[in-house]
């Protein structure tokens, strides 16, 4: 308890901390203003990703949207979705736009063969292709002077402005164009979405329509962070330290001093339980907070293993939702297990008994578990859900040796020390059948 009110006690430094640590994970890119209108006394926001940027202007009742393409990916379709002012208005049926794809109303636009640009309103009631939207809530209306078809396409719709200045924005591009202008025409999925988030209360610069501040060129449109964002900072960091360092640290040690020193015990369940129990606990939280309203689906996908292709954002959070729970209930039948071994030994045995091979093997598959998602974590996910850009290429290079340096470091243990640990249990085992007999 001691080690965990401690631990849960730093978890607003690590908060903090994960401001830091989102801008060495993300890349920075930056959006080329192209509304050379009048933008005195208005507020908004922009935001880029690798295939597209999206800016936003404030102008009283309305707001005005522009997407935009980087140019690194031919323009088949862009769409965006725009909460009110929290991620839980998703669930509010007709009350504007939501932070997960799956029932939630979206602006999706395309350019036409002719130079025109076709909008489309769309909704979805699961992960699926939306489709048209006969009658949305908030109507978006097409600005045809300001958009474009031609060199890096940009689209420019306004719609009326709900109360917040807050956006949580998902994104999405395909570089599949329909094919026809219908607003109904049957589109193919997406390759890039996710997550952004803007500031339309900055003040913006008169000669650009851009904001004042040079942060909103980054990925997630502000260098605020917003607090889902800080809990999958933290979320990732603590699971990191749970899974790639503290649980295989004490399988290692355990490993490794077994056979030299009787206090070897000591190290494993303080490794195992006392620091790496909390950072397991917070961390599977802290994932499923950040989750949003998905909290709800406890048998959701990274909260049990993918089974299928990625469709959605709400998709990759179920993914890597599920598969925490597994590792949440490995983990604690692993503790039980422990518990059981050490202190229920079995009498007059002489072979080694079942369950202490079995107390291995569990470990072992829940360090596999755990490094396969962390690589799940940050090559699938986080961009899908963070909104933070793409990982450095660095992240995974060392995924790659770590993930290959603990087994290699378990396999080189038993090489060297298990026939010696099987010789003195064996003579234990000798030892306490003799002192038995003797009784």
């Amino acid at each position: 308890m001691f080690l965990s009110s401690h631990f849960l006690a730093i978890l607003p430094a690590l908060c903090t901390v994960a401001t830091g640590v989102s801008a060495a994970l993300s890349p920075s890119n930056r959006m080329t203003a192209r509304d050379n209108t009048t933008t005195a006394g208005l507020t908004g926001d922009s935001a880029c990703t690798t295939n597209m940027c999206i800016s936003a202007v404030l102008n009283g009742s309305t707001t005005q949207y522009t997407l935009a393409s980087t140019g690194k990916q031919s323009v088949g379709w862009m769409a965006m979705l725009v909460t009110l002012s929290s991620c839980f208005t998703s669930l509010i049926p007709g009350s504007g736009f939501g932070t997960v794809m799956a029932g939630s109303p979206m602006v999706i636009m395309w350019p036409n063969s002719n130079g025109s640009v076709t909008i489309s309103q769309r909704s979805a009631p699961t992960e699926q292709m939306p489709t048209l939207v006969a009658n949305p809530a908030r109507v978006a209306t097409l600005d045809t002077a300001l958009s474009t078809t031609s060199g890096n396409p940009q689209f420019v719709f306004t719609i009326p402005s709900d109360s917040s200045t807050a956006q949580n924005l998902i994104f999405g591009f395909c570089d599949t164009n329909p094919g026809t202008a219908d607003p109904s025409a049957t589109l193919q999925m997406h390759i890039e979405n996710g997550n952004l988030n803007l500031d339309l209360s900055k003040a913006l610069n008169s000669s650009s329509g851009s904001s004042t501040s040079s942060s909103s060129t980054q990925t997630s449109g502000s260098s605020m962070l917003s607090s889902t964002q800080r809990m999958i900072i933290a979320h990732a960091i603590v699971s990191v330290i749970a899974f790639a360092l503290l649980l295989p640290s004490g399988i290692l040690l355990a490993r490794y001093l077994r056979t030299f020193t009787p206090t070897w015990y000591t190290g494993h369940w303080i490794a195992q339980l006392g620091l790496a129990g909390p950072a397991v606990i917070v961390g599977i939280s802290l994932g499923f907070a950040a989750a949003g309203p998905i909290r709800s689906k406890i048998l959701d996908q990274h909260k049990v293993f993918s089974r299928c292709p990625i469709i959605t954002a709400a998709d990759n959070i179920r993914d890597l939702q599920t598969t925490g729970i597994v590792l949440l209930v490995l983990y604690l039948l692993q503790v039980a297990l422990g518990a059981v071994i050490h202190f229920v030994k079995p009498k007059n045995s002489t072979r080694r008994p079942i369950q202490n091979y079995f107390h291995a093997l569990l470990g072992l598959t829940i360090i596999g578990l755990g490094l396969y998602q962390i690589h799940d974590g940050y090559s699938r996910q986080w961009t899908y859900y963070s909104g933070l850009g793409l990982v450095a290429s660095g992240v995974n290079k060392l995924w790659i040796v770590w993930s290959t340096l603990i087994p290699v470091l378990y396999v080189l243990g038993l090489l060297l020390f298990l026939r010696k640990q099987y010789r003195q249990e064996a003579a234990a085992r000798n030892e306490k059948s003799m002192v038995d007999s003797e009784h």
